[in-house]
Protein backbone atom coordinates (compact mmCIF):
# COMPACT_ATOMS: atom_id res chain seq x y z
CA UNK A 1 0.00 0.00 0.00
CA UNK A 2 1.30 3.89 -0.80
CA UNK A 3 2.59 5.65 1.93
CA UNK A 4 2.68 9.80 2.24
CA UNK A 5 6.06 11.49 2.03
CA UNK A 6 7.68 14.59 3.40
CA UNK A 7 9.81 16.07 0.99
CA UNK A 8 12.28 18.76 1.85
CA UNK A 9 14.07 21.41 0.17
CA UNK A 10 17.46 22.08 1.30
CA UNK A 11 18.27 25.33 1.36
CA UNK A 12 16.94 27.55 3.69
CA UNK A 13 14.78 24.62 5.00
CA UNK A 14 16.51 22.35 6.47
CA UNK A 15 19.92 24.18 6.01
CA UNK A 16 20.60 28.55 6.44
CA UNK A 17 20.41 29.96 3.15
CA UNK A 18 23.91 31.48 2.02
CA UNK A 19 23.66 31.45 -1.48
CA UNK A 20 25.97 29.29 -3.36
CA UNK A 21 27.95 26.66 -0.62
CA UNK A 22 31.31 26.68 -1.98
CA UNK A 23 32.75 24.75 1.05
CA UNK A 24 30.85 22.45 3.15
CA UNK A 25 31.37 23.80 6.14
CA UNK A 26 29.22 26.37 5.22
CA UNK A 27 26.42 24.65 5.48
CA UNK A 28 24.57 25.20 9.12
CA UNK A 29 21.30 23.44 10.09
CA UNK A 30 18.45 25.57 10.89
CA UNK A 31 17.71 25.53 14.87
CA UNK A 32 14.83 22.41 14.99
CA UNK A 33 15.67 20.88 11.62
CA UNK A 34 17.44 17.87 13.03
CA UNK A 35 14.37 17.60 15.51
CA UNK A 36 12.10 17.86 12.52
CA UNK A 37 13.12 15.13 10.75
CA UNK A 38 13.67 12.81 13.96
CA UNK A 39 9.69 13.62 14.73
CA UNK A 40 9.04 12.42 11.08
CA UNK A 41 11.18 9.52 11.38
CA UNK A 42 9.87 8.34 15.25
CA UNK A 43 6.68 8.17 13.20
CA UNK A 44 7.97 5.99 10.39
CA UNK A 45 7.30 8.65 7.49
CA UNK A 46 9.30 8.81 4.46
CA UNK A 47 11.31 11.65 4.51
CA UNK A 48 13.06 12.83 1.30
CA UNK A 49 15.22 15.91 0.14
CA UNK A 50 14.06 17.61 -3.41
CA UNK A 51 16.57 20.22 -3.98
CA UNK A 52 17.60 22.47 -6.95
CA UNK A 53 21.03 22.36 -7.11
CA UNK A 54 22.58 24.76 -10.27
CA UNK A 55 25.77 25.23 -9.11
CA UNK A 56 26.98 22.86 -11.93
CA UNK A 57 25.54 23.83 -14.39
CA UNK A 58 26.84 27.17 -13.84
CA UNK A 59 30.65 25.83 -13.62
CA UNK A 60 30.61 26.70 -9.94
CA UNK A 61 31.43 23.40 -8.59
CA UNK A 62 31.24 19.81 -9.87
CA UNK A 63 28.23 17.25 -8.58
CA UNK A 64 30.91 15.95 -6.13
CA UNK A 65 30.26 18.95 -4.22
CA UNK A 66 26.80 18.82 -4.11
CA UNK A 67 27.06 14.98 -2.95
CA UNK A 68 29.50 16.29 -0.34
CA UNK A 69 26.84 18.96 0.68
CA UNK A 70 24.77 15.99 1.57
CA UNK A 71 26.93 14.20 3.19
CA UNK A 72 27.52 16.79 5.42
CA UNK A 73 23.52 17.42 6.28
CA UNK A 74 23.44 13.67 6.48
CA UNK A 75 26.31 13.96 9.33
CA UNK A 76 24.60 17.18 11.19
CA UNK A 77 21.15 15.89 11.14
CA UNK A 78 22.73 12.64 12.69
CA UNK A 79 24.48 14.07 15.14
CA UNK A 80 22.19 16.84 16.39
CA UNK A 81 18.98 14.39 16.82
CA UNK A 82 19.71 11.04 15.15
CA UNK A 83 17.57 11.67 12.72
CA UNK A 84 18.18 10.81 8.94
CA UNK A 85 16.45 11.62 4.94
CA UNK A 86 15.38 8.30 3.70
CA UNK A 87 16.63 9.36 0.05
CA UNK A 88 18.10 12.30 -1.60
CA UNK A 89 17.11 14.04 -5.19
CA UNK A 90 18.50 16.84 -6.18
CA UNK A 91 18.56 18.85 -9.81
CA UNK A 92 22.07 20.44 -11.05
CA UNK A 93 20.51 20.84 -14.78
CA UNK A 94 19.53 24.28 -15.67
CA UNK A 95 18.86 25.63 -18.81
CA UNK A 96 21.11 28.00 -21.07
CA UNK A 97 18.44 30.67 -20.94
CA UNK A 98 18.65 30.47 -17.70
CA UNK A 99 22.37 30.48 -16.86
CA UNK A 100 23.54 27.10 -17.71
CA UNK A 101 26.85 27.04 -19.12
CA UNK A 102 28.64 23.73 -18.20
CA UNK A 103 27.61 21.13 -21.41
CA UNK A 104 27.29 17.93 -19.39
CA UNK A 105 24.02 20.32 -17.11
CA UNK A 106 23.38 23.21 -19.75
CA UNK A 107 19.70 21.97 -20.37
CA UNK A 108 15.78 21.74 -19.80
CA UNK A 109 15.15 18.93 -17.03
CA UNK A 110 11.74 17.90 -15.39
CA UNK A 111 13.37 17.36 -12.32
CA UNK A 112 14.21 20.76 -11.95
CA UNK A 113 11.27 22.31 -9.71
CA UNK A 114 8.43 23.39 -9.89
CA UNK A 115 8.70 20.34 -12.49
CA UNK A 116 7.22 17.11 -11.03
CA UNK A 117 10.47 14.53 -11.71
CA UNK A 118 11.83 14.32 -9.06
CA UNK A 119 8.79 13.57 -6.96
CA UNK A 120 7.46 11.32 -9.47
CA UNK A 121 10.94 9.19 -9.43
CA UNK A 122 10.59 9.01 -5.53
CA UNK A 123 6.59 7.98 -5.50
CA UNK A 124 8.05 5.35 -8.38
CA UNK A 125 11.07 4.24 -6.36
CA UNK A 126 9.86 3.99 -2.69
CA UNK A 127 6.00 3.45 -3.46
CA UNK A 128 4.64 6.78 -2.53
CA UNK A 129 1.24 8.35 -2.29
CA UNK A 130 1.98 11.94 -3.84
CA UNK A 131 -2.00 13.25 -2.83
CA UNK A 132 -1.15 12.55 0.96
CA UNK A 133 2.11 13.84 0.78
CA UNK A 134 4.06 17.06 1.51
CA UNK A 135 6.59 19.72 0.51
CA UNK A 136 8.17 21.80 2.48
CA UNK A 137 10.12 25.05 1.33
CA UNK A 138 10.76 28.59 0.92
CA UNK A 139 9.99 29.24 -2.70
CA UNK A 140 7.21 29.64 -4.34
CA UNK A 141 8.03 27.12 -6.61
CA UNK A 142 8.26 24.19 -3.86
CA UNK A 143 4.74 25.16 -3.41
CA UNK A 144 3.76 25.04 -6.88
CA UNK A 145 5.49 21.84 -7.03
CA UNK A 146 3.56 20.44 -4.33
CA UNK A 147 -0.06 21.61 -6.01
CA UNK A 148 0.94 20.09 -9.40
CA UNK A 149 1.05 16.43 -7.72
CA UNK A 150 -1.90 17.10 -5.79
CA UNK A 151 0.02 17.31 -2.66
CA UNK A 152 0.29 19.70 -0.27
CA UNK A 153 2.70 22.58 0.02
CA UNK A 154 3.84 24.08 3.17
CA UNK A 155 6.14 27.42 2.91
CA UNK A 156 7.92 28.48 5.87
CA UNK A 157 9.30 31.62 6.82
CA UNK A 158 12.89 30.54 6.80
CA UNK A 159 15.09 30.81 4.28
CA UNK A 160 13.60 32.99 1.29
CA UNK A 161 9.78 32.57 2.85
CA UNK A 162 9.47 36.13 3.80
CA UNK A 163 10.44 37.49 0.82
CA UNK A 164 8.29 34.91 -0.85
CA UNK A 165 5.29 35.91 1.18
CA UNK A 166 6.16 39.94 1.19
CA UNK A 167 5.52 39.58 -2.82
CA UNK A 168 2.59 38.24 -2.57
CA UNK A 169 4.16 34.64 -3.23
CA UNK A 170 5.41 35.36 -6.62
CA UNK A 171 3.00 33.03 -8.08
CA UNK A 172 -1.02 32.62 -8.12
CA UNK A 173 -0.74 29.59 -6.07
CA UNK A 174 -1.21 29.67 -2.45
CA UNK A 175 0.60 27.75 0.04
CA UNK A 176 -1.56 25.11 1.83
CA UNK A 177 0.14 26.52 5.09
CA UNK A 178 2.71 28.77 6.27
CA UNK A 179 5.03 27.60 9.28
CA UNK A 180 8.18 29.66 10.91
CA UNK A 181 9.97 27.35 10.35
CA UNK A 182 10.45 23.41 9.30
CA UNK A 183 9.45 21.96 12.60
CA UNK A 184 6.45 23.89 12.84
CA UNK A 185 6.09 22.75 9.47
CA UNK A 186 5.95 19.24 10.30
CA UNK A 187 3.80 19.58 12.98
CA UNK A 188 1.44 21.08 11.10
CA UNK A 189 1.43 17.66 8.54
CA UNK A 190 1.92 15.45 11.08
CA UNK A 191 -1.94 15.87 11.59
CA UNK A 192 -2.96 14.19 8.38
CA UNK A 193 -0.45 12.04 8.23
CA UNK A 194 -1.55 8.26 9.47
CA UNK A 195 0.79 6.40 11.79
Amino acid sequence: MSKPGVFFDRDGVLNQEKGYLYSCEDLVLIPQAAQAVRTLNQQGIFCCLISNQSGPARNYYPVSHVEALHQRLAELLWIEAQAKLDAYYYCPYLSPDNGGVNPTYARWSSWRKPNTGMLIAAAWEYDLELKQSFVIGDKATDVDLAHNVGARGILVETGYGTQVIDNNYQHNIQPDYIAADVYQAVIWALQFCDS
